[in-house]
């Protein structure tokens, strides 16, 4: 009786334990979406900025790419691939981080797609910025939706939004893709049907998002996947998936 005693305590102490540092970390996720959303993604003027070795005007509720590190990197890993010569699609763009990290990279084409219509007028003016303007080009549209459903690209990234409330407008957008990520998930079979054979799609998301979600919908649109890479943060770790076509 007394060694089941003990061993309850135990469970229950590590299971309270446990359970305490989940809504210690959800507490604090919900502290950190507060003042980004208020300080930095409602923000009303344009801020100038390096991120990842090159430099941005990131106009007003555009996501940024230094605040919110994953960006930079997601941008780094790129800058490790050989795309010399692809045809890139960079879907949640931002300020145009990914797709400029591709252009320097070597893809012979890059289109940066947002929902935000700021973001699509960003990218233009800080791709020129970094010397990749004449490859690079925006369109404003909600994931893959307005372009052809034709294997056309060669890799596709995408720096998703990795939270799960329902978005308080489209400043939010970058932060949180609803309840059970129901607004990217249609991406999944949007990107597969717009990679050429053999292509990659390259998405990151973070331990706090829905992972079996995400994967069932990388599964079911036909993509092998693997985790490419792991980085961790203070309470969190944002993971990159490598999706083959």
């Amino acid at each position: 009786m007394t060694e089941k005693a003990d061993s309850r305590r135990d469970f229950d102490g590590h299971a309270s334990s446990g359970s305490l540092r989940n809504r210690f970390v959800r507490l604090l996720g919900d502290v950190i979406h507060f003042f980004s959303y208020h300080l930095i993604l409602r923000r009303r003027t344009t801020w100038v900025t390096r991120a990842a070795g090159m430099q941005f005007r990131v106009r007003p509720t555009v996501f940024h790419p230094r605040y919110f590190i994953s960006s930079q990197r997601f941008a780094e890993f790129i800058a490790t691939l050989n795309l010399m010569g692809k045809q890139v699609i960079d879907v949640g763009t931002g300020a145009g981080i990914l797709a400029i990290a591709a252009a320097r990279a070597g893809a012979i084409t890059v289109i940066a797609t947002d929902i935000n219509p700021n973001a699509a007028l960003s990218v233009p003016e800080n791709a020129r910025l970094n010397g990749v303007g004449g490859r690079v080009s925006a369109v404003c549209m909600d994931l893959l939706s307005a372009l052809n459903a034709m294997p056309s690209f060669d890799v596709i990234v995408a720096n998703l939004p990795k939270h799960t409330q329902v978005p308080r407008d489209v400043a939010d957008r970058g932060w949180t893709g609803g309840p059970d990520h129901r607004d990217i998930i249609p991406l999944f079979e949007q990107a597969y049907a717009r990679l050429k054979p053999n292509g990659q799609l390259y998405v990151m998301l973070s331990s706090h998002s829905n992972l079996s979600v995400i994967e069932n919908a990388i599964r079911r649109a036909g993509f092998g996947l693997r985790i490419a890479k792991n980085f961790p943060i203070f309470i969190d770790a944002f993971v990159l998936y490598e999706c083959s076509r």
